[in-house]
């Protein structure tokens, strides 16, 4: 089956890797950021069946259209990547009130926007018709389970986008959407740069494995979260 995907939040690492990964499948796919260059670079090079949309994923006018865009070029969307996150990495007597609304705003509220738009594809009508289920991806870290100091927007956040999947994945797994939540915890390889310790880190072409699996599995047996970590760390 050939998949539409749609991945928010598209920069280079994981972003990327989640695209190479789909495209690698056969999928075609979405590429949502509000840096336009590099997902309209990164899109020439992955070739047919990729589209770079610039996406303001805190502007819910920007993820309409985009999403208007995608099933204009692509068609109906039956995978979802809710990858983006954002917030500044401070205390909470430093965060000011803008930060912390904008850690949100690309989290939570641009997930579950995105999430609506791509149901209705998934689930079709009011009758039920023209819908034949998909998955919604969402992309967490350790501040999903585990507040940071010192990170009070960051962690709240993503706090806030894992009790959104797990709430979206009791409604609508029944209905064949299988949603899930992947806790990314440990750093990721930076592209483009060595670094001291890699075995420490996780590799970003592995995750996008591990995302491309929870596609393809079957419905009797869904995962609703995925913890991933480097084998180094101490659990």
């Amino acid at each position: 089956m050939t998949h539409t995907v749609v991945i928010s939040g598209v920069g280079p690492g994981l972003g990327e890797s989640l695209a190479r990964r789909f495209v690698a499948e056969g999928c075609r796919v979405a590429l949502l950021a509000r840096t336009a260059s590099f997902i309209e670079g990164l899109a020439d090079d992955l070739g047919a069946g990729v589209v770079a949309v610039r996406t303001d994923l805190t502007n819910s006018n920007d993820i309409e259209a985009a999403f208007e865009t995608v099933r204009s070029e692509l068609g109906p969307v039956d995978v979802l990547v809710n990858h983006a996150s954002g917030g500044s990495w401070k205390g909470v007597r430093e965060v000011s009130l803008d930060e912390f609304e904008h850690a949100w705003q690309v989290g939570a509220r641009a997930g579950l926007q995105c999430s609506q738009e791509a149901l209705d594809d998934m689930l079709g009508d009011e009758e039920g018709q023209g819908g034949e289920g998909g998955t919604i991806l969402f992309t967490g870290a350790t501040s999903s389970i585990r507040g940071r100091g010192g990170a009070a927007a960051f962690s709240s956040a993503k706090f806030a986008v894992r009790g959104l999947a797990e709430s979206m994945a009791r409604e609508f797994g029944p209905r064949g959407v299988h949603v899930a939540h992947v806790v990314i915890d440990g750093g990721i390889l930076p592209p483009g740069r060595e670094v001291e310790n890699p075995e420490e880190y996780l590799d970003p072409d592995a995750i996008a494995d591990s995302y491309w699996h929870l596609v393809q599995q079957d419905e009797s047996a869904w995962t609703l979260e995925l913890d991933l970590r480097p084998h180094v760390e101490e659990f």
